[in-house]
């Protein structure tokens, strides 16, 4: 009886210091989840793009217009970089560069700061020019 009766109360610190570090760590994952899905993004946006080129067989006003498509509904302003220009040849390589800076949330009283992401595909013209 006497050990049910004396209530020091030591497990009520334990609990906060739980509460506050498990809130700490909600915290930096949502300062943090936004990079992850904007890399996930853009690995989305090269490969869409790549099999673009791909199929088409050239790098031109098709794959511009697909990219400014992708821009939209993926919601991002990546800088492009393609390997080569113009029309390309059966089997020959194609990559793309895809490069966006994303802002690492403030967490904890610290400055946010960019996180530069970058994605890249290739792939091989299916087109045959004569």
């Amino acid at each position: 009886m006497k050990k049910l009766k004396d209530k020091k109360g030591e497990g009520y610190i334990d609990v906060c210091v739980f509460i506050l570090c498990m809130l700490l760590i909600l915290a930096f994952i949502f300062s943090v989840l936004p990079v992850f899905i904007a890399k996930h993004q853009l690995d989305i946006f090269v490969t869409e793009l790549c099999r673009e080129a791909e199929i088409v067989g050239e790098i031109g006003s098709e794959t511009s217009a697909k990219e400014e498509q992708l821009k939209s509904q993926l919601n991002i302003e990546p800088q492009v970089e393609w390997s080569k220009t113009g029309k390309i040849q059966l089997n020959e390589e194609i990559e793309v560069v895809a490069t966006i800076e994303k802002e690492l949330g403030n967490f904890g009283g610290l400055n946010s700061f960019k996180v530069p992401i970058r994605a890249k595909a290739s792939g091989k013209s299916e087109v045959y020019h004569k």
